[in-house]
């Protein structure tokens, strides 16, 4: 087993063959990664079920879901590795092209960042997505999973390196650390000179502490309090079909919807209708409303605790509020949102654009569910996080957004 240390420095060696590796050979290792993780999904799901039995009595079934895979999934896997191998690259790109009147051609050319190293919890397909986006993007990557999916998480990256291998690239340009200790996310943090950009993808204690603590660069992925309003001019049968969706089809991960604000013109009608979708007895996953005093007055649900419309409950929750017009609503979304992603249900135009005026939010939706905030669904293959920040990148992260840039100055004998 490799430490954390050694792992560093094999990456940054690394990293120097891998930046002159042609596009075409890394599309080659990439349909080859996918290759080889479907020949060894029996494997991985053995991994897996040895993940998910240790985590038995340990963590609930929101949360195993993050863990499980299924051959689906990982078939999902390759697909999104293949996706991404099909992706034109920015690297190379001409972004700004300026020539002097000294005759100096001076070119902004997109560049790989260099070394990556991802810190994530629990769920495994994390550790494909990393690894063919790092590869894409020119870059080399260190993976650091949580201790719950570690099983699964080596089995996907011998995978890896049997790709690797295969095509003749450094096998250390991915490399997944076996210490799951805190010690080696800490070593991580404060690998100045080897990590140029540090990507933390998982809740929101683990995201503060490296933001809090780390002294490389790092990306903050944010948590998603992500909020649905039903503005008074909304369809209901809309409304209903995309709050059950944002809500249930995955509630464990971040693009699910957390909150629901309702106008009040509308309150007395909708929020019934709400309660018997989501709660009723034809309900396809019993949801629990918590609701603030407005929304408690019109149907029978929890009353809304201090932090309730804070929370990231990553469950079969949902808090439900009431405002008086979209104004209250965009307010109550700037209170409370991690800015990842949010809605309006409307028929309105100019409420829908005032809305997305509004509302600083990495991804603003009009009319759909929050789920669709994906690097698969947004065209990107898949993500290495979805950032809640504004520099450098923000929503999805894929391939441009773990590229930089560098000056390209040619000349011919000018001196100043």
């Amino acid at each position: 087993m490799k430490s954390t240390a050694e792992i560093l420095k094999s990456a940054k060696e690394a990293n120097n063959l891998m930046r002159c590796v042609p596009t075409e050979k890394i599309n080659s290792v990439l349909l080859s990664m996918a290759d080889v993780i479907l020949k060894n999904k029996d494997k991985i799901l053995l991994a897996n079920k040895t993940d998910l039995e240790l985590a038995e009595g340990k963590i609930g079934d929101v949360m195993k879901d993050r863990l499980a895979l299924s051959e689906d999934r990982i078939s999902a896997m390759a697909e999104g590795i293949m996706s991404i191998a099909s992706l034109p690259t920015p690297l190379g790109e001409v972004l700004e092209r300026n020539v002097r009147p000294n005759g100096l051609v001076i070119e902004k050319v997109c560049v790989p960042i260099g070394v990556l190293a991802v810190i994530y919890e629990s769920r495994p397909n994390v550790t494909s997505d990393a690894a063919a986006l790092a590869l894409k993007s020119g870059n080399t990557v260190i993976l650091r999973g949580g201790k719950e999916a570690y099983n699964t998480s080596r089995a996907i990256t011998d995978a890896i390196t049997e790709a690797l291998i295969k095509e003749g690239l450094p096998e250390n340009a991915v490399q997944l650390i076996d210490d799951t200790t805190r010690k080696s996310a800490e070593e991580l943090m404060h690998a100045d000179g080897y990590v140029d950009l540090l990507i933390p993808r998982g809740g929101a204690g683990l995201i503060s502490a490296c933001v809090k603590n780390a002294t490389v660069p790092t990306l903050q992925t944010g948590t998603g309090i992500c909020h649905i309003y039903v503005d008074k001019y909304a369809d209901f049968d809309m409304a209903l079909d995309i709050i059950e969706n944002a809500k249930t089809s995955r509630p464990s991960v971040c693009n699910a919807a957390e909150v629901c604000l309702v106008h009040k013109d509308i309150a007395k009608e909708f929020l019934p209708l709400l309660e018997n979708r989501l709660c009723g007895e034809t309900a396809k996953h019993k949801v629990t409303l918590i609701g603030d005093s407005r929304a408690s007055d019109i149907i029978d649900i929890l009353p809304a605790g201090e932090r309730d419309f804070d929370t990231e409950f990553l469950d079969y929750k949902l808090a439900v509020g009431v405002v008086d017009s979209l104004e209250d609503a965009a307010e109550h979304i700037s209170q409370h949102s991690t800015k990842h992603s949010d809605a309006i249900i409307t028929e309105c135009s100019e409420c829908a654009k005032k809305f997305t005026d509004s509302v600083d939010s990495a991804a603003v939706y009009v009319n759909a569910s929050t789920r669709f905030t994906d690097g698969g669904e947004f065209g990107l293959g898949c993500e290495m996080g979805i950032s809640t920040q504004k520099l450098h990148a923000r929503g999805p992260v894929g391939i441009r957004e773990l590229t930089t840039y560098k000056y390209i100055i040619k000349g011919n004998g000018q001196v100043r």
